[in-house]
């Protein structure tokens, strides 16, 4: 150490503060010096914080993003309806909702970094419990009436005359399913864990948010605590983008990629059958998380209090996710929590909250809209899937690229335009509303934006290909397939000659094949072949027909509508957020917060994917048949209904 910094320390000591000990050229008095750098060691630090915190935004942002990307893989892995997908997927509000209240309260009495990096820890452990069945419940099997190889395929036909206990669901007859494997599967229900898993996530994820905030707002400088904020919440729009990525080229990869012989599958990722490596993403997902948590096990539990923060007749430990007390006492962090006083106030607190009409018309508005947005993310890239045709990969990578920036976009915007024009709290309110009004009539041109069903025959068509009014199991039987004795729980769709898709080659009375895996091609479909035609017009291949000109005419304009819709509802994300701020008293501030978070979570986070899955299934044409017999996971749905 210097000695001129020796003497002046020494003498600082004693109550003498010299003006010149042999100070360095050109420099204040040392005491000065002295604080700068401990001004620059806090900034330091605390730019650690930001990058950490930026880092965890980032990867729980991904890991969430991922889950939504993953939804119809899950479906078909665990053949479970879209209903039961809502739950796992109102599982993380669930989880985040058993810890909100202690980690409020209790958190910032404790040490916030630590706390922070034990809710990462928890995530990735959530997250790697989602991969798990992966790797217990064995190989995907799916609906095929291929069961041959491809050296004997000659005396095997798709048009069995006789009842044959090899194909699954011939006859529909219980009697096939008595094997102790299949009574073990139907018991053991492996989406249970993904449901723990996710539960763990949300438990996670809870300090994230309130106390990293608030860590940064407590030792951070007043004017720079709102761009410290913005930089980590403009962060954690790159997960989503990055999430959706890796969601769709997991998609791409068959599940079990590296165990089975790629040349036999018979599937193709537009299927509706088709898994993609779900558990891959959830994998790597886990590891940018738990890299996450390590940064904050080194990081002080508290700073250095900026001298604008010193000065102030405020305490910097007033978190604004913390409930502060209605009464002009304040509380320090340090001291003991007095639950008798704080339960006085409370009530009185919240009745307060709840006689304000601006906040509770705010509230429901914002619970409304909050279960049209969760319906929308979780079920969007299925409903691009299903109505449009387009492989889950395809989907994924779609709202990654176009549809979250524009979110962001729109966020950001909103944001500059209140700040441009100074909106006033009037102001704000007839803001959000313009956008709120615009969003809802742009939204009504997705009903125009259609695809006709495809061309299945017994389920959208006749076997004449006259469409139909209704449908029911009998309309898949006719008597070009009367000499077959087929399943009609088994999809294993074709396309023939003339356009139109079978549910399986069986039923579309194919007698021969010939090829294998996705070359496989069937001959001498008696359903194929039109009265009177020539021979040769009889043929079928794997998968469904690519005739839907209109949805490819449609799609284009689909996504632009999309992502000027998204764009326009943003813009009055933050005026709303300024409108609920500003609406309520300054001391009821953490109270309103976090009663509006409980409420949108409770009443949207929860329920909002249940019924919209229950919804989804409602339009559901043809069910997907489990190996042990059972209802599976949806295979098609109709078009109109489902829109």
């Amino acid at each position: 150490m210097p000695r001129h910094f020796i003497m002046e320390s020494s003498q600082k000591e004693h109550g003498i503060i010299p003006w010149k000990i042999h100070p360095p050229p050109k420099e204040k008095p040392l005491p000065r010096s002295g604080q700068s750098n401990g001004r620059q060691s806090c900034f330091a630090t605390l730019k650690m914080f930001l990058m950490a915190l930026s880092f965890a935004y980032f990867a729980k942002a991904l890991s969430g993003s991922y889950m939504k990307s993953t939804i119809t893989q899950l479906e078909r892995r665990f053949d479970i309806p879209s209903y039961l997908i809502g739950v796992i997927d109102g599982s993380f509000e669930i989880g985040n909702l058993l810890v909100i209240a202690f980690v409020s309260y209790f958190g910032a009495k404790l040490h916030r970094p630590k706390m922070i990096g034990a809710g990462c820890l928890i995530m990735s452990i959530g997250t790697f419990l989602i991969a798990m069945p992966h790797f217990f419940i064995g190989r995907y099997k799916f609906e095929t009436t291929i069961r041959s190889s491809a050296n004997s395929t000659s005396n095997l036909s798709p048009c069995p005359a006789s009842y044959d206990q090899t194909v699954p669901g011939a006859m529909d007859k219980p009697s096939i399913i008595t094997s102790t494997g299949c009574e073990k599967e139907v018991g053991f229900s492996m989406w249970i864990y993904v449901f723990l898993g996710n539960v763990l996530r949300g438990i996670g994820e809870t300090p994230v948010q309130p106390l990293g905030i608030s860590y940064i707002d407590d030792f951070a400088r007043e004017e720079d605590a709102a761009f410290y904020i913005g930089c980590v919440q403009t962060i954690a729009i790159i997960g989503p983008v990055f999430g959706f990525l890796l969601g769709s080229l997991c998609a791409r990869i068959f599940v079990d990629i590296g165990f089975v012989d790629m040349d036999s599958i018979t599937i193709a990722p537009g299927d509706a059958r088709w898994v993609g490596a779900w558990w891959l993403g959830y994998l790597i997902a886990g590891f940018i998380t738990l890299l996450s948590a390590i940064p904050f096990w080194f990081l002080p539990k508290s700073l250095p209090i900026p001298d604008t923060r010193r000065n102030s007749k405020t305490f910097p430990e007033q978190s604004r996710f913390i409930k502060e007390s209605p009464t002009k006492k304040k509380y320090d962090y340090e001291e003991p929590a007095n639950f008798t006083e704080i339960a006085k106030d409370f009530v009185p607190s919240l009745k307060s909250l709840l006689v304000n009409p601006v906040y509770v018309l705010y509230l429901c508005v914002t619970i409304i809209q909050f279960n049209s947005l969760i319906g929308m993310v979780t079920y969007k890239p299925k409903y691009i899937e299903q109505h449009y045709g387009q492989s889950a990969s395809k989907a994924n990578f779609l709202i990654g690229v176009i549809n979250i920036p524009a979110v962001a976009l729109g966020i950001f915007s909103g944001g500059l335009l209140m700040k441009k024009f100074k909106l006033s709290v009037m102001g704000a309110a007839k803001f959000v509303l313009g956008t709120s009004l615009l969003g809802y009539i742009l939204s009504l041109f997705f009903f125009a934006m259609g695809c006709e069903n495809a061309t299945v025959a017994g389920l959208t068509v006749s076997y004449q290909g006259v469409k139909q009014a209704s449908f029911h199991e009998n309309a898949l039987f006719a008597d070009c397939n009367s000499g077959c004795i087929c399943s009609v729980k088994q999809w294993d769709p074709v396309c023939g000659d003339n356009g139109i898709t079978y549910i399986s080659p069986c039923l579309a009375g194919c007698k021969t094949l010939s090829g294998s895996g996705k070359n496989t091609v069937f001959d001498d479909c008696r359903c194929v072949a039109e009265p009177g035609s020539s021979l040769g017009n009889d043929s079928a291949v794997l998968g469904h027909c690519q005739q839907r000109e209109d949805c490819d005419r449609v799609f284009p304009y689909f996504l632009a509508l999309s992502v000027l819709s998204s764009f326009v509802i943003s813009l009055g994300g933050t005026p709303g957020y300024i409108l609920l701020m500003r609406c309520i008293k300054p001391e009821l501030k953490s109270l309103a917060l976090g009663f509006h978070a409980l409420a949108t979570r409770t009443l949207g986070g929860i329920p909002a994917p249940v019924y919209f899955g229950a919804l989804i299934d409602s339009t559901c044409l043809k069910w997907g048949s489990r190996k042990c017999g059972g209802r599976g996971a949806c295979r098609m749905y109709n078009s109109d209904a489902y829109r």
